[in-house]
């Protein structure tokens, strides 16, 4: 294994935006590190740290967010990175609208075998929601024992589809280590974006929310609604492989059904990146959530940056070792746990007194708002009640004067943000209104 470059010796590295291979070099003032650490013998995690860089306060005077992906097997140092909030986008230009102006951000790859992360063998890879929380507790407890500038600083998780139900459960986790004081931390909040926190609930709405946006017909509604309650049949019975393998029927039932919606965002057509090839015209699971799930994360042009000049300018991968590689295994691995519902997780953490924020966006077809209101009206939270009957209240779009961006509303230590006109990856579809989100759940605008 080639050894990591200490944080210490990576302080001071200035990002250089376009010097890798534009033959131009135009120095983004944002301090970065990054590191593997081993969190089990074979499993080696990648994470990769900007400082925060805005004009008017020092990264000390800024939250830290760490950004997790989704998929089982997503990148955040790349998707996440140069997709949607990272200081520079895939084509290494300045993102105005970069989270990285508001706070410092954590980057990591996880599970392990997700992006630059990986494991010696496949039986080092997690299989459950719990084994990712235990791994992510190594990796948080180095980090802050390291990093100790940034114990006192308020420390946020944002996440994002599958990353969501990781997140809660590394929030539990880590509540209760800064309790017991085994990391040294301000842990401040968690933020579940479009996640999936409970899966039957966003696929026994699928149906109603095509219907109600025209995209599905009554014939449709019913074929959709049968593949659905085969779902939930299969959850209800605790078979959650069995579930897992229905699920990607009834996605095969969808795209039938709609000419292809884009499980991302219904407006928005496939990347022509993501065409089909000779490898996924064998039938099967793995094909078809290699193609929905997999694939949009790890576009060819993106795969070609982080196993080129991105992997060059960190000279810490092994040679062995391919960004997102792993990807598939990860999900495979990870296919028991992937129906289960984690909406008893975020019960817990209401109780504990934990600032938990939902966000989601309008257009997202796969983890769809209906179905994220339905488990949140499931939480025993004794607070549920008040939230229910209070209004909520709209945000001005910051691109567009007087035209709504987005609605919330807030009660105790729980919020919930409805950001109109995204899908899936709202800071990659509103950028400007995803900024300003966070900012509002840091307490930083």
């Amino acid at each position: 294994m080639i050894m990591a470059r200490s944080w210490m010796d990576m302080l001071a590295v200035l990002l250089l935006a376009v010097s890798f291979y534009k033959g131009s070099c135009v120095p983004v003032e944002t301090k970065e590190s990054w590191e593997y650490v081993d969190v089990r013998d074979g499993a080696h995690m990648f994470c990769w740290l900007y400082y925060g860089n805005s004009s008017s306060a020092s990264y000390k005077d800024l939250p830290l967010v760490m950004w997790l992906q989704g998929g089982p097997g997503g990148s955040s140092c790349g998707f996440g990175n140069f997709e949607e909030i990272g200081p520079l986008d895939r084509d290494l230009k300045l993102r105005e609208t970069s989270w990285v102006r508001a706070a410092s951000v954590l980057f990591v790859d996880n599970p392990v075998g997700t992006g630059y992360s990986y494991t010696d063998t496949e039986d080092a890879l997690t299989k459950d929601v719990a084994m990712v929380a235990s791994d992510m507790m190594v990796l948080l407890k180095s980090f802050f024992s390291k990093q100790t500038e940034f114990q006192s600083i308020p420390f946020y998780i944002f996440s994002e589809s599958y990353g969501g139900k990781m997140a809660a459960a590394i929030s539990l986790e880590l509540t209760k280590a800064v309790q017991a004081g085994s990391i040294k931390c301000n842990f401040a909040g968690v933020a579940l974006g479009d996640s999936w926190i409970s899966p039957v609930d966003s696929v026994m709405t699928w149906g109603p929310y095509l219907y109600s946006t025209s995209l599905l017909d009554d014939n449709g509604l019913d074929e959709v609604t049968n593949a659905a309650k085969a779902v939930l049949e299969a959850v209800r019975q605790g078979q959650y492989q069995k579930a897992t393998d229905l699920w990607s029927i009834t996605e095969n039932v969808v795209e039938q059904n709609t000419n292809g919606v884009n499980f991302y965002n219904i407006l928005t057509q496939n990347s022509d990146e993501m065409v089909k090839t000779s490898s996924d015209q064998t039938n099967g699971f793995l094909s078809s959530l290699k193609r929905r799930h997999i694939r949009p994360l790890h576009r060819q042009s993106l795969s070609e940056l982080m196993n080129g000049p991105i992997r060059k300018k960190l000279g810490v991968i092994p040679n062995n070792v391919t960004w997102g590689g792993q990807a598939e295994a990860v999900f495979e691995s990870m296919a028991g746990d992937f129906m289960k519902p984690v909406v008893d997780i975020v019960d817990q953490l209401l109780a504990a007194g934990v600032n938990v924020t939902i966000y989601n966006g309008q257009l997202d077809l796969i983890v769809d708002t209906m179905g994220q209101e339905l488990w949140v009206k499931q939480l025993k939270w004794d607070g549920l009640q008040y939230f229910n009957k209070m209004k909520w209240t709209a945000l001005e779009d910051p691109q567009t004067q007087r035209q709504t961006g987005a609605f919330y509303k807030t009660y105790k230590n729980f919020a919930f943000y409805w950001i109109l006109k995204a899908g899936h990856m709202i800071p990659s579809d509103q950028g400007p209104m995803a900024l300003r989100m966070l900012k509002m759940v840091t307490q930083h605008e």
